[in-house]
């Protein structure tokens, strides 16, 4: 694992370890049960805004829609506006969408890996370049075996737009809720002072971190227009019960804040990292699952392992994490020899009892045996 991350990561566990010991009797009341009542939807909470991560996820789902267009072959992509859109630079991005200026992708993903993620967007525009179909050894697109979809692939069988995408769910999307708006800088927040339409500064940070779960208010009886997380954890929701116990937890932990009962609140805080990892690993499982039934099929395992590694790569922002750095590394390793900087990544090297052993280590790891088959 990325030594100046984990270095980060594990401050912010001392310091939230510190900030707990300095709470007051009166912020940790020892009781039974809840003295108030938790809402059944978002919607009930007043004063909330997230509307920049809103904006953020609409930019990132603009990139994936151009960033797909690449799959017909004899499509280009243009590494400047990629780069623009990456950054927020209006000029060059072409946005359909209207976004603030002050609002981008890059400088919220997580630091350390920021110039990785762009190294990745020229790697994919220098690839949409090609004219001729993928083979071992040359960039370009390929289809399916049965013909029903294609994707482009870089000289190595791998999906580089899956890489992009998926990092992208971990490096920016769970960094942002798991280590800063849940982390303990924002929720050591003030949380007297209201401000109309945002509430409280602590009650905001809470918010923002709900808006980059990427689903309605009223979550999980609205699954319409879910975006990313919120894609995930309703695909997974039939194995894993995940919807309902991220909800909860977002809307117990909200409430927590408004009647000063941090310690609820940090509790709820542990119970969103952990269901994010384990949306995460059991996506990860779901993905080699596809792989695994369709070896031989170079497109689709491509696509497959593209998303597998994506969501291996985003467990490891989580300061709470279940999963060793050792079996991390392990993980990334299998799938196609992967070094987190991408460039590594061989998916012609990755055997059937490389991917079986992701999927048997994965399951393991958070309890999944009895449902590695099923996801």
């Amino acid at each position: 694992m990325n030594y100046q991350l984990k270095t980060v990561l594990a401050c912010a566990v001392l310091s939230l370890v510190a900030l707990q010991s300095c709470k007051d009797d009166d912020d940790t009341p020892e009781k039974d049960g809840l003295a108030y009542t938790v809402p059944s939807s978002y919607s009930e909470f007043t004063n909330v805004d997230y509307s920049g991560q809103t904006q953020r996820i609409s930019q990132l789902l603009e990139m994936k829609t151009y960033l797909s267009t690449a799959n017909t072959l004899g499509t280009p992509l243009s590494e400047e506006r990629l780069i623009a859109m990456f950054q927020n630079d209006k000029d060059v991005a072409q946005w359909i969408g209207a976004y603030d200026d002050s609002k981008q992708i890059r400088d919220k993903t997580f630091a350390n890996v920021q110039a990785d993620f762009d190294e990745l967007l020229v790697s994919i525009a220098e690839d949409s370049k090609s004219d001729v179909a993928h083979s071992q050894g040359t960039a370009g697109v390929l289809a399916y075996d049965d013909n029903s979809k294609a994707y482009l692939l870089n000289e190595n069988g791998v999906e580089e737009l899956q890489i992009f995408e998926k990092g992208l769910l971990g490096a920016f999307l769970a960094y942002q809720i798991n280590e800063v708006y849940l982390g303990t800088d924002k929720m050591s927040a003030d949380n007297e002072v209201v401000v109309d339409g945002e509430g409280t500064a602590m009650e905001h940070h809470w918010d923002e971190a709900f808006g980059y779960f990427g689903v309605p208010k009223t979550f999980p009886a609205t699954t319409d227009n879910l975006a990313f997380w919120g894609v995930y954890s309703d695909r997974r929701d039939v194995l894993l019960g995940c919807n309902a116990k991220l909800m909860n937890a977002f809307l117990k932990g909200r409430a927590a804040i408004s009647n000063k009962d941090l310690a609820t609140r940090d509790q709820a805080i542990l119970e969103i990292k952990k269901e994010l990892e384990r949306v995460s690993a059991a996506t990860t499982i779901n993905y080699i699952n596809s792989a695994l039934r369709n070896p031989e099929d170079i497109a689709r395992k491509g696509h497959a392992l593209g998303e597998a590694f994506g969501f291996a790569y985003a467990l490891q922002f989580n300061s709470d994490k279940v999963i060793t750095d050792v079996q991390f590394d392990e993980i990334l390793s299998l799938i196609g020899g992967g070094t987190k900087a991408f460039g590594g990544l061989d998916f012609y090297k990755v055997s059937i009892d490389d991917m079986q052993a992701v999927k048997d280590k994965l399951a393991a790891i958070y309890g999944m045996e009895n449902i590695k088959d099923q996801l």
